[in-house]
């Protein structure tokens, strides 16, 4: 139930289609001459796409930025983007800049161009892959790795507890609660971040109250959300768990660790390339079974790692400890066959769907990123076949006291029933003392076949295994780290569709003007910087972002941020750009600046209700 409900609320709306959204066409056509101006520009893509504040940007034979409606999508069909255009357009070249979010929630955007009436000159290409704010995309991707690494964690150290039954657990617990606070951790990160992560803008607008509440109605703000719910639900599981030791007592215990596993695999599938493309629902079946084998398997090495470590110190260890190991690791080197071939089932159909051709193994970076995934596989299960002679020593014991147990018993059978025989067939003399009337007491048995075998009690070879888990577990990181990698990387399949596409058109560039202050005070925030960026600096409509960086350089909250255009020579001005707090940086989308030449740009931070400064910078408004 848990399952599907999870499946229903993540898989809304899907749609099969090449990860990665790829666009289709346009309405007009790119590079088309048009005898009348359109009054839309309609974009559609290849697979259902989300849209953003600014997901167009439109600009005149002029370059000067053409004032635009709110972006929509067409007719309501999700794999559409539309913008209205103005009553009346110049004649010359138009360039539409565009950005929205593909379904398996990465930001794609490209530009194209059309002419009315007549063509007119364009500049220089410009590259149409996704751009991004660095810091965000650093974040980003480190939340990602924390997720995937305390994830596998997570589902590992759980699954080692419950199928390889070790007596003693204690040594799980802390990494256990950990893997569980840094996920949590990681999700909310993510979470915060998705909206300047789609946007491609700094860490700062993380805090828009707006933002943040189209994250929540889009897919990949509902996968974290769920993921959010799931560990509340695995948190309550966990402590049910602990408080009934005996695992009689839970029989249940692994169905339900089970389901609540496949939910969380199931977080990553329905927001990630899983979750278009061809055969959807093979692809996310697929790919949730690939993430609980990763986990099960390489959280599992870890947890193995620690019970060895705690069993085996350099002091001697009890009979029952022996034995214990004897046991745990051969259930856990099972699990780690089972989880291994399961990776290599469901690797080989998700390498197939995302590369599309042979030739893309080595000519696109999807390829040769899946090129070192599997050699870092390769190494993973060569180091995996050294550790399974240790373990083999280790499970000697248990077998080889079985095997002593057994030939004890059967020597005392044959002694009792010869010892019958005899007493049947031999008659006593008279006179002679009375025999007892059982038999003979079997001999004891050697004491060293009732002893472990040595080569398992032997603290080295726990020792030797102990170190293979660790080289394991090493190179487990760094192709978990590899995969966090791939999994934002353009697949070649939707990158040879993409590649199809008419070339884009060109963009004029934005404008990056930092701007020192200082109020005097002491405060974090009494001096830093305002980074503002204009777009695209020319004569018309321009965008305006102010970004303000504290004394520690890092990004500080003030309670206003003013920036107003003089132009001197021409006795225009003051125009005040009127930002607009977008809750950790300000904005604005049209300021008209009307005539070209070099204007004052006059910017006031006030970063209480009595301290405030004003810094004038020189800013060239083409033309």
């Amino acid at each position: 139930m848990l399952l599907g409900t999870v499946l229903v609320l993540l898989l809304a709306g899907a749609a099969p289609a090449s990860a990665h959204a790829a666009l289709r066409g346009t309405d007009p056509d790119d590079g088309s001459l048009v005898k009348q101006a359109p009054r839309h520009v309609t974009l559609t893509f290849t697979e259902s796409v989300g849209l953003l504040d600014d997901s167009f940007r439109v600009f005149g034979p002029d370059q000067r930025r053409v004032h635009t409606g709110e972006a929509t999508h067409a007719d309501g069909r999700s794999d559409t983007a539309r913008v209205g255009l103005p009553g009346k357009l110049a004649q010359g070249t138009y360039t539409v800049a565009w950005r929205v979010v593909s379904a398996d929630s990465h930001p794609v955007s490209g530009a194209f161009s059309f002419s009315v009436g007549k063509r007119s000159a364009t500049t220089v290409q410009i590259d149409t892959g996704s751009t991004e704010d660095p810091l965000t995309g650093g974040l980003n991707d480190a939340a990602r790795y924390l997720a995937y690494l305390a994830a596998a964690l997570l589902v590992g150290l759980a699954a080692f507890a419950l199928l390889c039954r070790p007596a003693d657990t204690s040594a799980l617990r802390r990494p256990l609660v950990a893997a569980w606070w840094t996920l949590l951790g990681s999700t909310l990160v993510l979470l915060l971040l998705r909206a300047p992560y789609e946007a491609g803008t700094g860490p700062a607008t993380a805090f828009d109250a707006s933002a943040l509440g189209r994250t929540l109605t889009g897919r990949p703000g509902l996968a974290l959300v769920a993921r959010l719910v799931l560990l509340v639900l695995t948190a309550v599981f966990l402590l049910w768990l602990s408080r009934r030791r005996d695992p009689k007592q839970r029989p249940v215990a692994p169905a339900i660790g089970t389901v609540l596993a496949a939910a969380l695999a199931l977080t990553w599938a329905a927001a990630e390339h899983a979750s278009a493309g061809i055969q959807v629902p093979v692809a996310m079946t697929s790919s949730v079974l690939h993430l609980l084998a990763t986990g099960v398997w390489l959280g599992g090495l870890v947890a193995l790692l620690l019970t060895l470590r705690r069993a085996s110190g350099d002091a001697a260890v009890d009979d029952a400890a022996v034995n214990d190991m004897a046991e745990v690791v051969p259930r856990f080197s099972r699990i780690a066959f089972a989880s291994v071939t399961v990776l290599a089932v469901t690797g080989v159909y998700q390498s197939w769907r995302g590369l599309g051709s042979l030739s893309a193994l080595t000519g696109t970076s999807y390829g040769r990123l899946l090129l070192a995934k599997l050699a870092g596989v390769a190494v993973l299960l060569l180091v995996a076949r050294y550790s399974r002679r240790w373990t083999a020593r280790i499970a000697a014991p248990a077998t080889v006291t079985r095997a002593a147990a057994a030939t004890v018993t059967r020597a005392a059978a044959a002694t009792v029933t010869r010892a019958a025989a005899v007493k049947e067939r031999v008659p006593q003399p008279v006179g002679a003392p009375a025999e007892h009337d059982g038999p003979e007491a079997p001999e004891t048995p050697d004491k060293a076949a009732e002893e472990p075998c040595a080569s398992g009690a032997d603290p080295d070879i726990r020792r030797r295994l102990r170190r293979s888990v660790l080289v394991e577990v090493a190179v487990a990181a760094v192709v978990l780290m590899i995969t966090t990698v791939l999994t934002g990387t353009l697949p070649a399949r939707a990158q040879a569709e993409a590649a199809r596409q008419a070339p884009a058109g060109a963009l004029p560039p934005t404008t990056l003007i930092t701007v020192p202050y200082d109020t005097g005070t002491e405060s974090v925030s009494g001096r830093g910087t305002v980074q503002v960026t204009l777009d695209p600096a020319r004569v018309g409509e321009n965008g305006i972002q102010a970004v303000v960086a504290g004394a520690d350089k890092g990004l500080v909250v003030v309670p206003e941020v003013r920036i107003t255009f003089t132009l001197p020579s021409r006795k225009v001005g003051p125009i005040d750009a009127e930002l607009a707090d977008r809750g950790g940086y300000w904005s604005t989308n049209s300021v008209n600046l009307p005539l070209a030449g070099n204007w004052t740009m006059k910017t006031t931070v006030r970063v209480s209700d009595v301290d405030q400064v004003s810094v004038e910078r020189q800013v060239r408004i083409a033309n």
